[in-house]
């Protein structure tokens, strides 16, 4: 192997206009994605030729970029933190759910717009797999709509129009596996061997058993195990999720190749943002649990790099559903670089621990316990998402107290004279539901307890606003709309509790958001002038320093940006006075020293 390959492949494919901004991306960032993919695919023979039909690849799509697209690529090499901003805002949704379909996002620009929107968020929406689909997560075509939802032209004009509106579309894309019915698969079973190495398939029960000694199981209730007998594949193919969902050989440079270029295709159709999903789970290695491994990494890291030559003002974000430790790895570091955002799916989840518990130990620990994020990266939170809270992602900071956990999801479940109206998801140690009924309005009866679970709301999605990084909002959450329990007259979704928080969005709550005698319209009053809050403030920048001030009360958090922000959460029913003085927090102006904090109430000082 050379030390560093030439990069006449991807400058032969390009125009003369383009040949020196691509060699001066691929001097900077060709280095890493060789060394990387030399690391993972080295010894395997005819990699140099892998190598360089790679680049070739990489360079035919550079090429076919749009114009608009490439003048955005220059502007955000530019700003490489353009997307830290304390102005980004994200907001997650189903297009069918949100609008219908493609054409009718559209119509929904203004209120995304009024929002203080910057970044949407459309969960799948590629053609998917007929019949069961893992909402949209078993991908049967990379360069194709959903039927039900539109087609690449429609794509393409929503992008256009959203990207004039200001606001960045994120899409799904599926790293770890594709639907049976994808045409790899599909070739595979009619006994193409090259897309046969595209997955893992085992001629009998030998390897997978090995395997299982140390593989957990995502779905134990509706999808025991991570192995499925295909009778046309002769064997036994590795099913993390579904068995319909066959996860991919990434030991195969092939797959990686074929992934990046389905994933700059995309990028060209004008995505500006992809959420990797399942991430962890790329790399297999026996004797462990096949999640986080050095090989994912290495892949991410080599992923960042095509990016940033091909296409640099597109962003790259990790759903890594991980504990609080394993999570800055999907960052990288300085010099190696892996995705711009990642998922802090234990601070989501610590936030709502809070409320159960009146009492803010998890969420200070996942706070002290992130490390600040490297140059050029940050954290995606959340409240709520199409997904499980699933409790376990706390064990650490728990010190390993499932029965403190439990009791956490119990609380949500609406046990005990809870106010919260959570659906169980498995073996009870997840919940589901939409933010409002988790925080009591659904079980509210009169103005007081209206009021409370108002707070409640802001008081979690105040955590995900000031804490650092690109705030996201779930559809729905901005007009306090509740669970969706219709998902249990459909047979396709009925084992699924996943479905009571994917409503299709209240179009007569949206008539209403202007309303301040409504639920939605006093829920959106109150989100949007938080939001507006935050844009307003410097401090809350994503690479602005945090801390979190010790307090006398468990309830309390006291977290600190910079020398100019402080945010005081009261994370129960009782009421608290707040001494600045014994916080260590210095004067502020406006304030005494005693602050005084209602049930469920938050506070944001500046100075």
């Amino acid at each position: 192997m050379t030390d560093f390959p030439s990069p006449e492949p991807l400058l032969a494919a390009l125009p003369s206009s383009l040949r020196a901004a691509a060699a001066r991306r691929y001097a900077e960032h060709g280095p890493l994605l060789y060394g990387r993919l030399a690391a993972v695919y080295g010894e395997q023979p005819g990699f140099e030729q892998w190598y360089a039909a790679l680049l070739a690849t990489i360079g035919s799509l550079m090429a076919v970029r749009p114009a608009g697209l490439l003048a955005q690529d220059v502007r955000r090499a530019a700003e490489p933190d353009w997307f830290l901003r304390q102005d980004m805002l994200g907001y997650c949704a189903y297009a069918s759910r949100f609008g219908g379909d493609l054409p009718g996002i559209a119509g929904r620009i203004e209120h995304l717009r009024t929002l203080g929107v910057t970044y949407l968020h459309l969960l799948p929406f590629l053609r998917a797999r007929a019949g069961e689909n893992d909402g949209g997560f078993a991908v049967s075509s990379f360069d194709e709509v959903d039927p039900a939802l539109g087609s690449m032209a429609d794509l393409e004009a929503l992008c256009g129009q959203l990207r004039e509106a200001g606001i960045s579309l994120c899409a799904d894309f599926v790293l770890n596996h594709v639907a049976d019915d994808h045409a790899w698969a599909r070739g595979a079973m009619a006994g193409d061997a090259r897309l046969r190495r595209f997955f893992h398939v085992f001629p009998d029960r030998a390897m997978p058993e090995r395997y299982e000694r140390t593989l957990g199981q995502v779905f134990p209730a509706a999808a025991p195990g991570n192995f499925t007998h295909v009778p046309a594949m002769e064997g036994w193919v590795w099913t993390t999720f579904y068995p319909f969902q066959w996860d991919l050989n990434y030991a195969n440079p092939e797959v990686l190749g074929e992934i990046a270029a389905a994933l700059l295709r995309l990028a060209n159709r004008g995505v500006e943002v992809f959420r990797l999903d399942s991430t962890a789970f790329l790399w297999k290695r026996e004797g462990t649990p096949c999640m986080n491994q050095p090989e994912v990494h290495a892949l991410l890291q080599a992923l960042r790099a095509i990016v940033a030559i091909a296409a640099p003002g597109v962003l790259l974000k990790a759903e890594a559903i991980v504990p609080t430790r394993e999570l800055p790895a999907y960052l990288g570091g300085p010099g190696t670089p892996e995705c711009h955002l990642a998922y802090h799916s234990t601070l989501m989840a610590a936030g709502w621990a809070a409320l159960a518990e009146q009492d803010t130990g998890l969420l200070r620990a996942v706070i002290e316990g992130t490390p600040a994020a490297p140059p050029g990266a940050s954290w995606l939170t959340y409240v709520r998402c199409h997904d499980d809270i699933g409790w376990k992602i706390l064990l650490d900071e728990a010190q390993g107290d499932t029965g403190r956990l439990a009791a956490v999801a119990r609380f949500f479940h609406g046990e005990g004279g809870s106010y919260a109206a959570g659906v169980p998801f498995q073996s009870g140690l997840a919940t589901n539901g939409m933010a409002a009924a988790l925080t009591g309005f659904e079980t509210a009866e009169g103005p007081r307890a209206r009021e409370l679970a108002l707070r409640r709301l802001l008081l979690v999605h105040g955590v995900a606003l000031a804490f650092g990084g690109m705030p996201v909002l779930y559809m729905g959450d901005e007009l306090g709309m509740g669970n969706d329990h219709g998902y249990r007259d459909d047979p396709q979704r009925a084992h699924d509790t996943r479905w009571v928080q994917r409503p299709v969005f209240d179009e007569e709550g949206l008539a209403r958001r202007d309303d301040p005698d409504s639920w939605a319209g006093q829920v959106f009053r109150a989100l949007r002038a938080l939001v507006s809050e935050r844009r307003g403030c410097p401090a809350l920048a994503a690479d602005v320093p945090r801390a979190v001030l010790p307090t006398a009360d468990d309830a309390l958090l006291a977290l600190a940006r910079g020398d100019h922000f402080l945010a005081l959460f009261n994370f129960s029913e009782r009421t608290l006075a707040v001494s600045l003085t014994a916080l260590g927090a210095g004067a502020w102006p406006g304030h005494g020293d005693v602050i005084e904090l209602a049930p469920w109430a938050m506070l944001w000082l500046r100075r």
